[in-house]
């Protein structure tokens, strides 16, 4: 079986652009995905939005991913992950963003190694994920105009998307109060 070539056609504008940046790219099942340094992120989801080759004007989805136990090395523990789509070119492609924990993670909400720049002020629709990935993973999102929880309560004390969190959570449903039908 052949091996898979990389010719995702941003892929050459991307390394015209940020050639000494350290930026990597990737292919799994035909989905083309670069790998950006944090640091660096936000110019590059920039540039992908607005240099006229690229046109990366729908940000389909944001998400991210704990590799904690992954049985291949990775470049960082938590990787913070964005779908663009180019409706003009009719493209796809995953930009992901590799953070590592500076210490341990169950529970510490504020490892200033898992922030990452906002990209809220390019695609206004990035607002809400990531939100969702700050209450279910704790990466906080530099200069984000509301990041506050949105699924979970405001004191809640975990993080539970995070693969140290037990399975069983710590003690959230023996902390409600029990309410009978007939005080309903």
């Amino acid at each position: 079986m052949p091996k898979p070539t990389l010719d995702h056609l941003t892929l050459p504008r991307l390394k015209a652009e940020f050639a000494q940046s350290g930026l990597k790219a990737t292919e799994f099942r035909g989905q083309t995905a670069v790998i950006a340094p944090p640091r660096m992120l936000h110019r590059v989801m920039a540039f992908l939005r607005d240099d006229e080759q690229c046109r990366y004007d729908f940000l389909s989805d944001v998400t991210a991913v704990d590799y904690l136990n992954y049985p291949a090395p990775t470049p960082g523990r938590f990787a913070v992950i964005y779908v663009l789509v180019s409706t003009h070119f009719n493209r796809r492609l995953i930009v992901k963003a590799y953070l590592d924990p500076s210490g341990d993670t169950t529970g510490n909400a504020n490892d200033p190694a898992l922030e990452i720049d906002s990209v809220t002020d390019l695609w206004p629709g990035a607002e809400w994920p990531e939100r969702e990935v700050y209450d279910m993973f704790g990466i906080r999102f530099a200069n984000h105009p509301d990041l506050r929880r949105i699924l979970l309560w405001r004191d809640y004390p975990a993080f539970p998307l995070r693969k140290d969190y037990p399975l069983r959570g710590r003690g959230e449903r023996e902390m409600y109060n029990v309410v009978q039908r007939e005080d309903a």
